[in-house]
């Protein structure tokens, strides 16, 4: 997973589960405890109103005074219920003296209690039902002076679990639910901050595109103070770089002047009556000094154009296209004779392609290859320009004998050409495949439907929309 926002998002999730089921657990725990110390509160209580009102003394015998507050003690197996033993010297208990009318005819069935505890003992069991209870007992003596009353009284009250349980259960669910609704409102604003926090990036990104399609020569835009210091380094670079690119063409501009001029001041002694060269070195003088003439356009070319490879420069396809092919119809037209004029075809489907380059750059890669079509060709020269899986494909195509497959691989290696380089006109495929390397594209020969040889200019379609 590469994405950013995606790792962000899955490490916010990861995290948001961990505390939202730690909470969960932490908070029905608590809640549970919190309702089971009520739970058993209200049993001492209701124990403490059962010892209040326990009369062992009176004259029909033990009783309880009046009846205890909760209307449930008066309903059969309400799961609320309270008990009174006599406590043996053996801990064992006598039958049940008296009992709440919602034990009906059933008795709490206790373990065997130590009479000289008085502590206040709490007992699990099951109810008359069947129903889990939770019990709590106390012992009361009575001195011997109380008469048939004396010794040890175990009062007890009991309540089911079931509403506890109910009400644990009832709250975790809600809670359950009321996290899970907080998790998804903190997923989106996890979202929302990742996406705000990423937005500078996206910018950044947006900027770069704009400088790599040429709708910009450096990087514009408002980014916050984090991203500005990167922003205007890389500017500064640009910058740099323009300045660099702007010394190596004045460079070589000089380095021509310096060293062509005296090639032409040799070429003319060679020529010259009164220094008459012997005919036997002048052929291969002049020949030398055209080739070392032909290198040195070959190498400053090659300096002028690897300059040019800024960012920021863009140049629309098709008024290129259309201007050489006037031209180079007009050229042709002088080279051959009556009656072999040749028909030059332009097919265009994405007339605001453009080329991330100058128009220098541009006219030196389509007229090498239109020039050569012309040359070879024998009745048409068909041109192409289209927008094809997400590049711009430029087709030129002729008619003529075109190459085999090995001639065509041969022809884009370095220093083979198709044709003899002459001075002061282009310089063949290697200045076309060197321009397309620099501004990231790559030419391609096949053979042409024509029956001749499709030489074809690719790169990145990166702006197939003029601004």
């Amino acid at each position: 997973m590469r994405s950013l926002r995606w790792q962000l998002l899955v490490v916010t999730s990861a995290a948001l589960m961990v505390a939202l089921l730690l909470a969960a657990l932490l908070l029905a725990g608590l809640f549970r405890q919190h309702a089971s110390a009520q739970f058993e509160q209200q049993l001492h209580y209701y124990l403490d109103e059962l010892t209040a009102r326990f009369d062992p003394g009176a004259a029909a015998g033990p009783s309880v005074r009046d009846d205890l507050s909760d209307p449930r003690w008066r309903t059969p197996y309400s799961g609320l219920y309270w008990q009174v033993e006599r406590i043996g010297a053996s801990g064992t208990s006598d039958p049940t003296v008296l009992r709440s009318r919602s034990l009906w005819d059933a008795a709490l069935h206790l373990p065997v209690a130590d009479a000289a505890d008085a502590r206040l003992q709490r007992h699990l069991m099951d109810g008359p039902t069947g129903q889990p209870l939770v019990a709590f007992s106390r012992n009361v003596r009575l001195e011997p002076s109380a008469g048939p009353a004396s010794g040890t009284w175990r009062l007890t009250v009991a309540s089911e679990t079931t509403a506890l349980e109910a009400a644990t259960q009832g709250f975790a669910r809600q809670l359950s639910l009321y996290l899970l609704i907080l998790g998804l409102a903190l997923l989106g604003v996890a979202w929302a901050q990742a996406s705000l926090g990423l937005r500078p990036l996206h910018q950044l990104k947006t900027a770069l595109q704009a400088l790599r399609s040429g709708h910009a020569q450096r990087l514009e835009g408002r980014f916050p103070a984090e991203v500005t210091p990167l922003v205007s380094d890389f500017n500064r670079v640009l910058e740099l770089n323009q300045q660099s690119a702007e010394r190596a063409r004045r460079s070589a501009g000089d380095l021509a002047h310096a060293i062509k001029t005296p090639l032409a001041v040799l070429e003319q002694l060679l020529h010259d009556p009164v220094h008459r060269v012997p005919a036997e070195l002048q052929a291969p003088m002049l020949a030398q000094l055209s080739g070392i003439s032909r290198q040195l356009d070959w190498q400053l070319h090659r300096a002028r154009q690897a300059s040019l490879a800024l960012p920021g420069q863009r140049t629309v396809v098709l008024p290129v296209l259309q201007d050489l092919l006037r031209v180079l119809q007009k050229l042709h037209a002088v080279r051959r004779s009556a009656g072999q004029e040749l028909e030059w075809q332009l097919d265009c489907t994405a007339p605001d392609a453009t080329f991330a380059g100058t128009p220098d750059d541009l006219q030196q890669a389509i007229g090498n290859l239109l020039d050569n079509a012309g040359k070879w060709a024998a009745k048409t020269v068909r041109t192409r320009l289209l927008c094809r899986d997400h590049e711009i494909c430029l087709i030129i195509e002729d008619d003529g004998p075109g190459l085999s497959s090995s001639q065509q691989e041969q022809a884009l290696e370095r220093g083979v050409r198709l044709d003899e380089r002459q001075p002061g006109n282009g310089l063949g495929l290697d200045i076309v495949r060197d321009l397309m390397q620099i501004h990231g594209g790559r030419i391609e020969l096949q053979r042409s439907e024509l029956g001749g040889l499709a030489a074809s200019l690719i790169w990145s379609a990166t702006a197939c929309v003029r601004p």
